[in-house]
């Protein structure tokens, strides 16, 4: 907070006294932002010999040497703003240029035009203004802003605030505060306290409104209330002044306090309720926000709910078996081990060897891979395929070094998972197949986070066009399912198992954004599908575009001639009825 000491008329012109108070308030430095501020006028030149404070203010008059010698020593602790009435104020400000912070207009001065217009050959771009608008409207106030910012001062201020001899507190302008900075936001505001200073409310109201209100204190003093002849209604002493300035400090510096400080870190880990397992959680298991706890004050060492919050977001999973009523702690956790695994064969039938035609300048299945190996937060890809002769072909088109090559059982596809995963010790996996060169590493960031955020067992985009979603599926879950299919039949359809069963396993279908909602096919299985997608890389090459879910679908929004090539072609698991009831059947979990 910024203070400005206002001497006034306190001194009554006697030169002594005003010496006598710089000396004894010179413990209030500038470098702890303190400001003084003087009233320099001339009798003749503020008012008529007819107005009734005339020989007053003669009284108070001072000679420009004066002047320069008050200030000359009140600048050696502190800020010197001078308030401006009338020619000689400016005559003092001119002589002491140097040395001045800023001046203040009191709001009946705003309209002298011989000052305003003698202030436009003064050099005011390193003074700072304050304007006291006590009376005027908040359409004045504007106007007054405007006119004074062609003077071009270093800061405006706005001042609330008059002096009543002393001022009602009712009447201390406090209320217009919140409207100024609302209308004004830039602008900041002085309160000039004039409460009657022999009142508890002198010291209160401005500490009230400095605490959030204002970003100036205008406070008047004096040395001594029985020798001080004028302005002592609203002026503290030194003593009043000290208190004021000790409970200010006091209370202002709880502002400057961290956020949260060590003792309410200590209070919210002693009283707060944390998350306690409501079920038998087995190691590998993702957490459930939602659904995995219950809340209570235990002594039990153990994460909060912000904590476990973030471990999940981060994608941790339980490290050990938890029983019920037990807290998770961060040693129970682990990153979950997450690996992209492609089922691909050469088998096909409807397009023969399809994992090795070209699309542009890569194999089908190396296209893929180009684009799985952008996914984000994966430890591992791998393309999976059978132990038969005609596969051992792939470990040629795997792209890059790092994926890995893996052969398993011909006919079983969950058990060349389980192989895999049991060999690398996989617990999530972002299942994908072969045929689908265009999979977007947005859909997959979104779906896989979706899928520990909800704890699911298996996870799905909805709304993506055909060939561009994931699958997500705990390898735990997968296991589940072996030990009610031995022989997993049909496998090679492993969606089934998992959806034909929510009453086993928790399944999260997760709505994507609309902008990656198609009706698109954009999966191999036809000529006409190779077409399409010979297409798009010829548009892609000629324009040097990199492959995204967003230029991809812009390209085919914008010609829906190529879109259409392929767009009769069925998608078996979707048209054949047999095969269908065949699927919820056999995939049926029955226990």
């Amino acid at each position: 907070m910024y203070n400005i000491l206002e001497v006034a008329s306190c001194h009554g012109g006697d030169i002594n006294y005003l010496y006598s108070l710089i000396e004894k308030y010179s413990i209030f430095n500038k470098s702890d932002n303190f400001g003084i501020k003087f009233q320099p006028f001339k009798y003749d030149l503020i008012a008529t010999k007819d107005y009734s404070n005339y020989s007053i203010y003669k009284d108070l008059f001072f000679a420009k040497n004066e002047w320069k010698d008050i200030i000359r020593k009140a600048f050696c602790t502190k800020d010197i703003w001078l308030d401006i009435f009338d020619e000689y104020s400016l005559d003092i400000l001119e002589d002491n240029l140097e040395n001045i912070k800023g001046i203040k207009f009191q709001t009946s001065i705003l309209d002298n035009l011989i000052i305003f217009n003698r202030l436009k050959n003064i050099k005011t771009d390193n003074l700072h203004l304050i304007l006291n608008i006590a009376g005027r409207s908040l359409e004045d106030i504007e106007k007054i802003l405007e006119k004074y910012s062609n003077l071009h001062f270093k800061e405006v201020y706005l001042e609330v605030g008059f002096q009543g001899y002393p001022t009602a507190l009712e009447d201390c302008g406090i209320s217009k505060i919140s409207t100024l900075k609302k209308r004004f936001q830039d602008i900041k505001i002085v309160f000039a306290d004039h409460t009657d200073s022999q009142t508890e409310e002198a010291v209160i109201l401005p500490i009230l409104v400095g605490f959030e209100n204002c970003d100036i204190i205008e406070k008047h003093i004096m040395l001594d209330r029985k020798k001080t002849k004028y302005d002592f209604y609203s002026s503290l002493t030194f003593e009043q002044y000290v208190k004021f300035i000790e409970i200010q400090k006091k209370y202002f510096k709880l502002k400057e306090e961290d956020f949260i400080n060590e003792r309410e870190v200590e209070y919210f880990k002693k009283s707060v309720q944390i998350p306690i397992l409501n079920k038998d959680k087995k190691s590998g298991e993702l957490i459930d926000i939602e659904n995995d706890f219950e809340f209570r004050r235990t002594d039990s060492l153990g994460l909060n709910l912000l904590e476990i919050k973030k471990f999940v977001s981060e994608k941790y999973i339980l490290a050990s078996d938890k029983k019920k009523g037990e807290t998770i702690q961060e040693e129970d956790l682990k990153k979950a081990n997450i690996a992209v695994i492609i089922a691909c064969r050469l088998k096909s039938s409807r397009l023969k060897r399809k994992a090795l035609l070209k699309i542009g300048a890569l194999s089908s299945i190396e296209m893929c891979i180009k684009n799985v190996l952008k996914f984000e937060d994966i430890n591992s890809v791998v393309l999976a395929t059978s132990t038969t002769e005609e596969d051992s072909e792939l470990k040629d088109y795997i792209y890059n070094k790092s994926v890995i090559f893996h052969q398993g059982d011909p006919n079983d596809v969950i058990q060349r998972y389980i192989d895999i995963i049991n060999k690398k010790n996989y617990d999530v996996i972002v299942r994908v197949t072969g045929d689908c060169p265009y999979l977007s590493k947005d859909i997959c960031k979104f779906v896989l986070d979706n899928h520990f955020e909800k704890g699911a067992e298996y996870s799905n985009g909805i709304g993506a066009a055909i060939g561009t979603n994931v699958e997500i599926m705990n390898t735990l879950s997968l296991k589940e399912i072996k030990k009610y299919f031995p022989k997993a039949d049909y496998s090679e359809y492993m969606t089934w198992y998992f959806q034909n069963n929510p009453e086993v396993f928790k399944l999260n279908y997760v709505d994507l954004p609309d902008k990656w909602k198609r009706d698109y096919r954009l999966t191999l299985d036809y000529q006409e599908d190779l077409d399409l997608f010979n297409k798009v890389e010829e548009y892609f090459s000629k324009n040097n575009i990199n492959y995204t879910i967003d230029n991809l679908f812009d390209f085919l929004d914008k010609n829906p001639e190529i879109s259409k090539i392929n767009l009769n072609m069925p998608v078996r698991y979707y048209v054949d009825k047999e095969l269908i009831a065949t699927l919820d059947r056999e995939t049926k979990i029955k226990k």
